[in-house]
C-alpha cells in the first residue's frame, strides 16, 4: 500500500492552474523523485502534502489520514512523523549545531537531557559531523549545513522525509556525500523519501520511482530506466536538456506581435 495517496489534485494561484487533476502514489520504503521544469509546482506539492496549503479540489492521504480534513491538533501530530530538509537548510543561526539537532527533541518530547544528548550524537555521527557539534551555523560550509539539517530532519525518527532541492549549490564532493546519505538513511531507517530536484544525474542515482510534472499534470512516471527509454518527446526534452520541444521557452500569454500592436494602439 502507498504511504501517500494523491487523487485528482487541483490547485490554483489566482487564475493560474498549478495542478490539474494530479494522481500520485508514494510507496513505503522507497525514494520517490518529483521532477520537472521550474514553475511546475514541485515545492508547492510538498507544501500541500505537509498541510501548509489547501487544495482547491482532490485529496491527499498520508498513512490513511486525509491531511486536509484533520483538525489542527491532529495535523500537528502527523507533522511530527514527517521530516523536512529545506532547500536553504534553514538552520537556526543563533544556536550551535548540537542545539539545532536537539531542538525538535526538546520541543516535542519529554526525554531527559542525557538521552537527548545521546540521540543528537547518534544523528550527527550518521551524517559524519559529530565532532562539529559545537560549531555555529556561520562556521559551516554549505555541504556541512545541509548535512546538519538532515540530522535534524531525522531526529524524531520520522516515517517519511521530504527533500526540497537537496543538491542545489553543492560542490561535487558535498553532492556525492548527500546522495549517499539520502539513500543510506532511507534504507537504514526504513523511511519513505520524497526528493524534489533539478539535478538529473544525482536524482536518477537514488530514486526508485520518478514522476515528471509539466503543465499541471503528470507527464510520465516510472523507474529511472523506464524514463531513459521513454519515447515521449516531453521526456526526451527534459532528460536531454533540449531547448526546443513540448516545453516552450516563452511564458504562455499574448503573442509578441499582438503585444507590440497593442502598445502602438495605446499610444
Amino acid at each position: 500500500m502507498p504511504l501517500i495517496e494523491i487523487r485528482d489534485l487541483h490547485f490554483y494561484r489566482g487564475d493560474r492552474a498549478i495542478f490539474k487533476g494530479v494522481d500520485l502514489d508514494i510507496y513505503r520504503g522507497k525514494v520517490t523523485a518529483i521532477m520537472g521544469p521550474s514553475g511546475t509546482g514541485k515545492t508547492t506539492l510538498l507544501k500541500l502534502i505537509g498541510g501548509q496549503l489547501l487544495p482547491d479540489q482532490g485529496s491527499i492521504k498520508i498513512d490513511g489520514q486525509d491531511v486536509h480534513q484533520l483538525k489542527h491538533a491532529q495535523l500537528y501530530e502527523l507533522r511530527k512523523r514527517m521530516g523536512m530538509l529545506f532547500q536553504s537548510g534553514a538552520l537556526l543561526t543563533d544556536i550551535s549545531v548540537f542545539d539545532n539537532v536537539a531542538f525538535p527533541l526538546r520541543e516535542h518530547t519529554d526525554l531527559p537531557e542525557s538521552m537527548i544528548r545521546d540521540l543528537v550524537l547518534m544523528k550527527l555521527q550518521a551524517v559524519g559531523l559529530r565532532n562539529a557539534k559545537d560549531l555555529m551555523p556561520a562556521e559551516l560550509s554549505g555541504g556541512m549545513a545541509r548535512r546538519v539539517a538532515l540530522a535534524r530532519a531525522v531526529s524524531l525518527d520520522p516515517m517519511m522525509i521530504m527533500y526540497d532541492e537537496p543538491f542545489t549549490g553543492q560542490d561535487p564532493i558535498s553532492m556525492g556525500t548527500l546522495v549517499n546519505l539520502i539513500k543510506r538513511i532511507n534504507q537504514s531507517m526504513g523511511l519513505t523519501s520524497i526528493v524534489v530536484s533539478h539535478d538529473l544525474e544525482e536524482t536518477m542515482a537514488i530514486a526508485d520511482d520518478i514522476y515528471l510534472l509539466s503543465d499541471g499534470r503528470v507527464i510520465e512516471r516510472g523507474t529511472p530506466e523506464t524514463l531513459q527509454n521513454s519515447s515521449s518527446e516531453w521526456v526526451k526534452q527534459f532528460m536531454e536538456g533540449l531547448p526546443d520541444g513540448p516545453v516552450s521557452f516563452h511564458y504562455p500569454g499574448v503573442g509578441f506581435e499582438d503585444d507590440l500592436l497593442r502598445s502602438k494602439a495605446a499610444k
